[in-house]
């Protein structure tokens, strides 16, 4: 399992990403949303090519699902460039916090 449950507040965000269909989602719910997917698609990065060799390509692997997931939303709901970047920023310092807190680098 990743490191945000399903339960946590990025997983609520992903959540309301999906529900909601509104222009009007600030940049910190699509940054949750976009650390949660990211841990997914990390996950599921990892069981098909196994662990990336170091910390430094494991943030770099996370910090892209998360901006592509920033990037699509952002392209669907029509958000500003600062909203984007911000909502960039922050989710890869939330993927890199978990990645820190895991203890696996």
């Amino acid at each position: 399992m990743g490191w945000f449950g399903d339960d946590s507040d990025q997983a609520q965000a992903y959540q309301a990403t999906q529900d909601d269909h509104q222009a009007s989602l600030s940049h910190e719910l699509i940054a949750g949303a976009a650390a949660y997917e990211a841990d997914r698609a990390y996950e599921k990065h990892c069981e098909e090519n196994g662990q990336p060799p170091s910390h430094d390509e494991a943030k770099a692997l996370l910090a892209g699902f998360a901006g592509a997931f920033v990037d699509r939303e952002v392209e669907t709901r029509g958000l500003d460039f600062i909203d984007k970047e911000k909502a960039k920023y922050d989710a890869t310092q939330q993927v890199q916090d978990q990645l820190a807190q895991s203890g696996q680098y």
